[in-house]
């Protein structure tokens, strides 16, 4: 009798036969949702210059000390400097210049008055003046009168006040986003060294399924599971492709596999693993050998000779399969295919496998405690690690474990209850039993 795997032993399988993506240059958009393998470092500060981060008036500290609405201070007025502006004039006792937001601020002032703490100047109107946007500072003429004082530096965004050069924009493990691909066009980056995302491609088999759209005939239903595999698949960071579905014949999809490996990191396919007449997908994989084989059918270094099914105590998604397959020794994750039990499948094992492919930690979800709510036990059967759907409530501020509530029953077919849930409900092999109130281990999803 085969040995019946724990979940822990087939996962901690495949991360052992997953090495990270080898390291390339993309330009920035293109290394979103990609992973830093090295440290950035900062090499000019972040603004370059003492900039107003105001519309207002460049002025010296002294000039403007004690103005009010029944003093101003009244200054004459040099110039105006927008963003861009080069050839600053230099501001001098008793004179301003009109300053816009970004722009550098000129030689000699030492704070920003913001506009709205002035009479807005005479000479050329203050609407025009802060509509300019010349690159370099104009004759102004006239004078401004100042309401309000200002202390040292106020309203300006300081050279370096972000980041200073030399230190560390963004750490190697880093993931990505928009804000870090903004950071570092900020600092002058174009491109950087990243761990691709991994290429997944995903499979579904059953000659039952039919493409969403399309009419069903007697015994046929829609396939969902490449649909819902290849959403996960792109939600955990991959580049997914979806192949249709393949009819039962392994032929077709030893074929069909083959021809995909050109393209894919991970391969996933759902279905025909258990140990009915027409698994085909046991069949097709069991006999390998021909994906690695050179042009005179001699098996190459390093191929796999088969991909390897086991039994698995948990529930649901008892039947997996893993191998490495083709010449580049590519993985691949054979799920079972009632949907429940393909997607929980891949929470498990495909979400580790593609996070360990990028170089991501932890590659595993994050668990925390919750109270079982509701009036009814959860049953589980012994000797199986069940994960059953659930909607989580996260703790109150005046509490310490939020709460997790089941979402339909335990069917491996009932996507409806599965399409409700935000967490797995993980009851361990050994509790057959667990009343409403104790602490459960849950699995937030996204």
């Amino acid at each position: 009798m085969s040995k019946t795997w724990s979940v822990d032993e087939h996962l901690e399988d495949i991360l052992r036969s997953i090495r990270p993506l080898e390291p390339i240059e993309l330009n920035l958009l293109d290394a979103q949702g990609c992973v830093l393998v090295e440290d950035v470092i900062v090499p000019a500060a972040l603004p370059p210059f003492d900039n107003s981060s105001m519309d207002g008036y460049a002025v010296r500290i002294a000039d403007v000390e004690g103005a009010s609405e029944e003093f101003p201070a009244v200054l004459g007025v040099i110039g105006d400097i927008a963003a861009g502006s080069a050839g600053l004039p230099t501001v001098s006792s008793g004179q301003a210049a009109r300053i816009m937001t970004g722009a550098p601020l000129p030689p000699g002032a030492e704070a920003v008055v913001p506009v709205e703490w002035t009479d807005g100047g005479t000479g050329s109107g203050p609407a025009d003046a802060m509509r300019a946007h010349s690159s370099a500072p104009q004759d102004a003429s006239g004078q401004v009168r100042v309401h309000r004082s200002v202390v040292p530096q106020q309203h300006v965004r300081a050279k370096g006040s972000d980041v200073r050069p030399g230190t560390v924009a963004l750490r190697a493990g880093t993931v990505l986003g928009p804000a870090q691909v903004g950071l570092l066009a900020a600092i002058g980056r174009g491109a950087v060294t990243v761990r691709p995302r991994p290429r997944v491609v995903v499979l579904s088999t059953g000659s039952e399924l039919v493409a969403p759209g399309e009419p069903l005939g007697p015994g046929q239903i829609h396939d969902a599971n490449s649909f819902v595999l290849t959403a996960a698949a792109r939600a955990a960071g991959a580049i997914p492709y979806r192949v249709g579905a393949v009819a039962d014949d392994a032929d077709t999809l030893r074929s069909t596999v083959e021809d995909q490996l050109i393209r894919a990191d991970l391969l996933v396919t759902s279905g025909g693993v258990s140990v009915g007449a027409y698994d085909v997908v046991k069949e097709a994989l069991s006999r390998v050998e021909a994906f690695g084989a050179d042009e005179d059918g001699e098996q190459t270094d390093g191929a796999s000779d088969a991909v390897e099914f086991r039994r698995l105590a948990m529930q649901p998604g008892k039947p997996q399969g893993f191998g490495l397959i083709g010449p580049d020794r590519t993985p691949i994750l054979t799920l079972p295919g009632n949907p429940v039990s393909a997607y929980v499948s891949f929470e498990l094992f495909v979400r580790p496998a593609v996070r360990a492919l990028m170089g991501q930690e932890p590659v595993r979800r994050p668990t925390v405690s919750a109270r079982l709510a509701g009036e009814s036990e959860l049953t589980s059967p012994e000797g199986k690690r069940q994960f059953l759907r659930g909607v989580y409530t996260p703790p109150a501020e005046d509490e310490e474990t939020g709460s997790v509530s089941p979402v339909g029953g335990s069917g491996s077919h009932l996507i409806a209850a599965l399409a409700q849930a935000d967490a797995l409900i993980d009851i361990p092999e050994k509790t057959s039993r667990v009343a409403p109130g104790r602490e459960v281990t849950v699995v937030p999803l996204d």
